[in-house]
């Protein structure tokens, strides 16, 4: 493991997702699954997120669209509450699932903002 990239990576998933939910994920893991939370820490949030070529805002959305594609709504709850942590409006993440609709299909966007509209409600209630 690159110690380096484990903790920029660690600081950018924790700006994205919350230091809470980052943490527990981390003291949580067991023998089995933390070479997956290293894995995804090093990997996805400390080389590719940390890449300058694409701002958060960017790759929050291209995360809504993926992860709408692929039907992974715990995914998406996450990420929808990182958008909001980005700086992405509602209105933008509506247009991130609307587009998804066209090229992913219908179900999956309605799903998507099925689980979006959980998500806003959660926030609201903090």
């Amino acid at each position: 493991m690159n110690k380096e990239l484990f903790e920029k990576g660690l600081e950018t998933r924790k700006s994205v997702l919350g230091s809470d939910y980052v943490e527990a994920s981390i003291n949580n893991a067991t023998d089995f699954n933390m070479p997956m939370q290293e894995l995804v820490t090093e990997y996805c949030w400390g080389e590719v997120w940390g890449r300058e070529g694409l701002s958060k805002q960017t790759r929050s959305m291209l995360n809504l669209a993926m992860i709408t594609a692929l039907n992974r709504p715990h995914e998406l709850k996450l990420h929808v509450r990182g958008a909001i942590n980005n700086g992405l409006t509602k209105e933008d993440i509506q247009e991130v699932f609307l587009q998804a609709a066209i090229y992913c299909g219908v179900p999956a966007a309605i799903d998507s903002f099925r689980t979006a509209q959980q998500v806003f409600d959660e926030m609201e209630q903090e």
